[in-house]
């Protein structure tokens, strides 16, 4: 019974030694990777980029374009629509013209600087 007592005791020692271990922080070598990381994130999101496709879907807030290579594209924007949206229709071909970064899979962070059709 002592030898199961003395286990358990134990086994609560170690754990709670672990979960201290690792619940703590280094605050002296974080803060300037975050920093550098945010002048990167703020470097690239300030040049302007295109991508060109195919207007396939538009809402009051967002619209959709997809490329050659199949990939599809939610640009979103608030207020106003960008400029050149209302002039294209679903099924044109298109070119966006953005800062910031698109993705597949993770939402637009930037902004629309306009649509225009293709000829």
């Amino acid at each position: 019974m002592k030898k199961k007592i003395v286990t358990m005791i134990l086994v609560m020692a170690v754990s709670a030694t672990a979960m201290v271990g690792c619940g703590s922080k280094q605050n002296g070598s974080q803060a300037p990777q975050e920093s550098t990381a945010a002048q990167e994130s703020t470097e690239s999101s300030e040049a302007a980029s295109t991508v060109s496709g195919t207007l396939d879907e538009v809402k009051s807030f967002m619209f959709v374009v997809t490329d050659d290579q199949g990939a599809s594209y939610a640009f979103t924007f608030s207020g106003d629509k960008p400029e050149g949206l209302d002039k294209v229709q679903v099924g044109d071909s298109v070119t966006v013209t953005y800062t910031g970064t698109v993705s597949e899979v993770d939402p637009f962070e930037g902004e629309v600087l306009s649509v225009e059709a293709n000829k």
